[in-house]
């Protein structure tokens, strides 16, 4: 019973060390992408990148194509 619980703790961490290299890998693309399109990026939007969730980042990674300006991609307003 103590090998069942030890091989389900393990995994358990396997599969949040995975999301939390997903959300990293997301968060350095978007960052990238970001600098590209609307150059370095300044303090507040760099704040506002690594406090975002894996949903933000990836609903701001679907609209910086359509976005203007970074203010726009990363304002608060829900983009449709």
């Amino acid at each position: 019973m103590l090998y069942n619980g030890e091989e389900r703790w393990r995994q358990e961490g396997l599969e949040q060390g995975l999301e939390q290299g997903r959300e990293q890998g997301t968060r350095r693309m978007l960052a990238r992408l970001i600098v590209k399109k609307y150059g370095a990026i300044p303090a507040w939007a760099q704040t506002r990148l690594d406090q975002a969730g894996p949903e933000q980042l990836e609903t701001w990674a679907d609209a910086i194509l359509e976005a203007e300006t970074l203010e726009a991609l990363l304002s608060e307003a829900p983009r449709h």
